[in-house]
Formats: structure tokens, sequence, C-alpha cells
């Protein structure tokens, strides 16, 4: 797992051992979701109204259900300042992706987005399964290429064939034509163990808290087994104290992962994602334990 060549939170490298598991192929789609609320009458964070308590001093129209979405730039810009390219949409949720005007259909084999952690996690509850650990998603998405830096090994995608949906184009305003947007799960090649977009397309949850680097396990005798992140009080953003909201691990980059900009479609690369923020670039997959793993997978 990790890193000791990219992004700093990526460190230390160092060896896990991890019980046998499933994974799904793919991330799950719009239409697997949809059929879920059908089944449950479940409403996302995203459609709920929001609390004035929890955000004093809001105008009242940012009180109301809604979500971020990514929206280009008319230009270049300050890569320092991501605000520019996502916009507070009020009525975007995974029904509408862009916005209120936005609909699913022809996008119902894409990922679905707009999902907040206990979104994903309400999914895999009623579909028998759990989100995936750090260490599983990992593991996965590696598809056996040890220390390779990306899914599919060590050199970079070519101009052909094309590989994962990461922002091919000049960042964040100009993308080349097929790219800059999610794409129906299943259109690049799979990895070596047959799992789809676990680089790119969307961001993916993790069960696990965030913290800012790895464990360091160097003085270990052993590999640590199933491992998991810290505790929920050391995920708050310590740049942030304003903000008490804990954040989770989220894997694999996505469509707006630019080599200019974040360089994160790679299976070691991570992100923090406060846990009631869902975005049009975050979905999710699950996954199963195998008999006789002693794996607990129950996300806190």
């Amino acid at each position: 797992m990790g890193s000791d060549r990219h992004y700093p939170e990526e460190s230390p490298a160092h060896r896990v051992a991890i019980d046998a598991f499933a994974i799904e192929a793919h991330q799950v789609t719009t239409a697997q979701y949809a059929a879920f609320v059908r089944d449950t009458g479940y409403v996302t964070v995203a459609e709920r109204p929001l609390d004035s308590a929890d955000f004093p001093g809001a105008p009242a129209e940012n009180l109301q259900p809604g979500s971020m979405v990514f929206t280009p730039t008319r230009g270049p810009v300050d890569l320092r300042h991501l605000s520019q390219w996502w916009t507070w949409t009020v009525g975007a949720s995974w029904r509408h992706p862009t916005g209120p005007a936005s609909t699913i259909t022809g996008r119902e084999q894409h990922p679905v987005v707009h999902v907040a952690h206990e979104d994903a996690a309400a999914y895999a509850q009623w579909a028998g399964r759990s989100l995936p650990t750090e260490a599983q998603w990992e593991a996965a998405a590696r598809g056996g290429l040890d220390y390779a830096e990306f899914t599919w090994g060590d050199a970079p995608e070519s101009e052909s064939p094309p590989l994962a949906n990461y922002w091919h184009g000049e960042f964040p305003w100009r993308a080349d034509p097929g790219y800059g947007t999610t794409t129906a799960v299943g259109s690049y090649p799979p990895n070596e163990y047959g799992l789809f977009d676990m680089a790119g397309n969307v961001w993916e949850w993790t069960a696990d808290w965030y913290s800012d680097r790895h464990a360091d396990t160097a003085e270990s005798c052993c590999a640590p087994r199933n491992p998991r992140g810290p505790g929920m009080s050391e995920s708050f953003d310590p740049r942030q104290p304003q903000f008490r909201v804990p954040r989770r691990v989220i894997k694999g980059g996505s469509f707006l992962c630019a080599d200019s900009y974040c360089r994160r479609y790679r299976p070691a690369a991570r992100r923090p994602q406060m846990v009631d923020t869902g975005m049009s670039h975050i979905g999710f997959r699950c996954v199963t334990a195998l008999p006789g793993s002693d794996q607990d997978h129950h996300s806190e």
C-alpha cells in the first residue's frame, strides 16, 4: 500500500495482509441505485432540506437541498483556487447530476454520483454488502501488480488505446472530446483482476476514516492484517477547525484528475472527503467477505 514517490499523504509505502474478499467489477450505476431507492424509498443527503442551525449565517437560498457540481471555467485559471470550478447547485442530486434541469436518462449505466458516505453505506447494506476498506480497495486496484504506478503498469497512458477516464485536455476549462464527464462503467479496459474504472471515472468511498499519512509499520515484525484507518476523531481537518465534519478516504481519482493538477488516478492515491458531502465526481462500489474471512466490514 501507499507510495513514497508521489503525494505526501500516500506515504509511507508498506506491506499489509488482507483476508480474501470479493469486490464488484464496476462502480455502482445510476440504474442500480435507482432500484435501491424504488425498493426502500431512501432519500439521499443531497435531497434533504438543510438545517439552518448547522450553517449559521448561511443565506436562505443556500439552505435548499443541493450538491456540488463541476462547472468548467471559461479559460485558464489559477489552479490553487478550486472554488472556481465547483458550484453549489440547488436541486443537484443523483437524479439530477448537473443541476435541476438535468436527468439520468442516458446515464443509467454511468456511476451514480452526488452520494454522501451514508448514502453509499445504505445501498451497501441493502445489497447485503459493505464498503471496502482502503486496503481492500487498493489491493483490488493494483490487480496483482505490486509497486506499479498505475492500474495497468508503470508506463503512463500513451495516445492509444485510452486506458482510463481522467482529464485529457486543458484543465479545468477545455476537455478533449469524450472527456470531462462521467462515462458508462466498463468503457475502458479492466485491470488484471477484471475490475473496471479502478482508475478515473469517479472517486470511490471507502469505510476508513482519513489521516494525512499511513501508519508507519517499519518497526513491526510482520505486515498488519486487515488494517483500518484511525479513529473518527483523528479525521477532522486541522486547517478548517470551524468544520467539525469527519472525513473518510476516497480512492481512484475521477474524470477531473488532470496530470497538470491532480495525478491521483493511481492505486496509491487517496484524498479525504467530508462524510456529509456528495459531489458530481464521487461514487462507490461494494465488497463481500468470502467464507472463512475474519474481516469486520462494518463502517463505524
